[in-house]
């Protein structure tokens, strides 16, 4: 295994009262990849802040590596005091480092760079920020929610660029999707302490189970334990007549420890008010436009949408969902065309902007309405403290200000507030932002089992796999399709193009041979079977892999020499231009299988 790039041990950190860390483990090597998953408030995004040198432990070892250069993306970005998105992204560069990178990551990230940090978007900042932690190329990138506020082309070129990237990953994000194609280890922080898998996260819910399955046996058998001690210490024959200390002191240690022992945190309790049954047509849209300064947002688009019905939108940041969204429901008028509601609709709506919060108002004033101390759910009144533990709040919240909640608590809040309300349609604008994805698992089974019908946009691409039964995409130039089925599903009517492969192919030019007319030899290059690999494409073909095995070569002698312990003791500045190299080598080798790949599969296209 190779040396760590970066390593923290035993790493407690506390504000007062219960430890947010205690004894956390964190290390990290070249070439890592490993997803940091738990809860929210479990302390993920501060652990990643104590490997980033922007929080101090309480107690704990950090070491990073002299040589090593590390990059952290925060949730929330600082583009203060810079003149434009390209000064901010250029800040990130060291001495060394190729400005052109930084140009090229704007230009795939859909920046030009003259833009004003002021003006940017959610979606847009995100984007910058990306690109300015990962132009540098460096050793370790530590990414907090890098998913949030992107499209799903953005986060799906987002994954390919990671997976190519040499830089050791890691990362929090709540997009099973990403984490799986992504991560080659999981780090589950739980309860202040961390246990890590060296799998990828499509293994980690099993075994995370599993964990929690042992622990709870174990807490099962420590509880019989105590109970027999005790009974010892009262009836035995030999504690009537003498106490036995060493066994009286057994008893108070497993005491101590049962009682200590933090259970596994509790899960979200998510249940939808019903309203009377709405009629079998729900929404009906004949013909429906909608632009905006010239740009057509929605051009003849027609849906029928019946009670049950579950619909996905999905789309590029501006395609016009929420506008579409918008017409469905009646709240916007479209230009032509006409949108007709079924009868005996209740609507309640979760706006992406979760408009409805007021950061001054207390949690039970903002559920009840400030009507009292109850809430009435599925006709039953309930006390508003009760309600608030269904959704892990905990009673002493009941006054906090929303201001003070983190974002998967206010997400959780508009959540709890919507689903007390009866309804028989659910219109959801990205409800998955900010949540865990213990509570993901819940909203998922609510949203599947909905009686009613439901509306949502989203960009979670396993959650609208694991929910909806049709999905509605842009085809540009304000044409919407309807795909039965979730996102694989449309993917697969699309000929497995993801959206980011369509927006390339409207990006490129024609190819050469489809416009240039038939050479006065009588060549057929026109024809789809007279088509050759050229000689340089030949030549790569078959040379590229002896350069690979001499590359491969070269990566495993210079991982053979750093993996010996008194190698950095020895030769310190050695040490750290080895590490320089085997990361070239890395993103050669990538490069060159990349390049064979697709030599190969274009002569397989080609022959075929």
């Amino acid at each position: 295994m190779a040396p760590p790039l970066l390593k923290l041990d035993g790493i407690v950190l506390t504000f007062g009262g219960t430890p947010l860390l205690e004894g956390a483990e964190l290390s990290a090597s070249a070439g890592d990849r490993i997803a940091l998953v738990g809860r929210n408030g479990s302390g993920k995004s501060t652990l990643l802040k104590i490997a980033a040198g922007l929080v101090e432990p309480t107690e704990g070892e950090v070491f990073r590596h002299p040589g090593a250069t590390i990059r952290y993306l925060p949730q929330v970005p600082d583009m203060e005091g810079f003149a434009s998105v390209r000064a901010y992204v250029e800040a990130g560069l060291g001495p060394s480092d190729d400005p052109h990178r930084a140009t090229y990551l704007l230009e795939s990230l859909g920046l030009t760079g003259d833009e004003a940090p002021a003006g940017l978007s959610g979606g847009e900042a995100r984007r910058a920020a990306l690109a300015k932690v990962m132009a540098p190329q460096p050793d370790i990138l530590l990414l907090d929610e890098p998913t949030n506020h992107l499209d799903l082309a953005a986060i799906e070129w987002l994954e390919e660029e990671l997976i190519r990237s040499p830089s050791a990953v890691i990362l929090i994000s709540h997009d099973r999707r990403f984490l799986e194609r992504i991560s080659r280890a999981t780090v589950w922080l739980d309860r202040g302490v961390t246990a890590r898998l060296d799998r990828g996260f499509a293994h980690f819910e099993e075994w995370r189970d599993k964990r929690l399955e042992e622990e709870e046996r174990e807490q099962h058998k420590l509880g019989r334990q105590i109970v027999r001690e005790e009974h010892w210490l009262r009836y035995g024959v030999t504690a009537r007549r003498k106490r036995n200390m060493r066994r009286l002191g057994e008893l108070q240690a497993m005491r101590q420890r049962h009682r200590s022992h933090r259970g596994a945190e509790g899960v979200a309790a998510m249940a939808a008010s019903g309203a009377a049954e709405s009629g079998k047509l729900v929404i009906e849209a004949k013909s429906i436009a909608k632009s905006y300064g010239g740009a057509a947002i929605v051009r003849n688009f027609s849906a029928r949408i019946q009670r049950g019905d579950r619909i996905g939108l999905v789309g590029a940041n501006g395609a016009g969902k929420t506008t579409l969204l918008r017409l469905l429901t009646g709240e916007l008028e479209p230009d032509a065309g006409s949108v007709r509601l079924g009868v005996n609709l209740e609507i309640a709506t979760l706006d992406q902007k979760r408009a409805a919060l007021d950061p001054d108002e207390s949690l039970a004033h903002f559920l009840t309405d400030g009507r009292g101390e109850t809430v009435v759910v599925n006709g039953e009144e309930r006390h508003v403290v009760s309600y608030m533990k269904d959704f892990l709040f905990k009673p002493e919240q009941a006054r906090t200000p929303v201001r003070e909640l983190s974002g998967g608590e206010r997400a959780r809040l508009v959540l709890a507030r919507i689903l007390a309300r009866p309804s028989n349609l659910l219109v959801l604008d990205e409800p998955t932002n900010d949540l865990d994805m213990e509570t993901l698992d819940l909203l998922q089974e609510l949203v599947a089992g909905y009686a009613g019908t439901v509306l949502l946009v989203s960009h979670d691409r396993d959650f609208l796999d694991r929910t909806v039964t049709s999905v509605i995409a842009p085809e540009g130039d304000g044409r919407w399709l309807d795909y039965a089925g979730g996102y694989s599903d449309m993917l697969a009517q699309r000929g497995g193009r993801t959206l980011e492969d369509r927006k390339a192919e409207k990006r490129a030019p024609a190819a050469p041979s489809q416009s240039r007319a038939p050479d006065a030899g009588g060549s057929d290059q026109g024809k789809p079977g007279g088509k050759k690999l050229s000689y340089k494409q030949k030549f790569a073909l078959e040379t590229l892999p002896g350069k690979m095995e001499a590359v491969s070569v070269a990566i495993s002698a210079l991982e053979d020499r750093l993996a010996d312990p008194k190698f950095y003791e020895r030769d310190p500045k050695g040490f750290a231009q080895s590490i320089a190299m085997l990361d070239r080598e890395r993103a050669v080798l990538a490069a060159m299988e990349e390049e064979w790949l697709e030599l190969e599969m274009l002569r397989e296209e080609l022959e075929g």
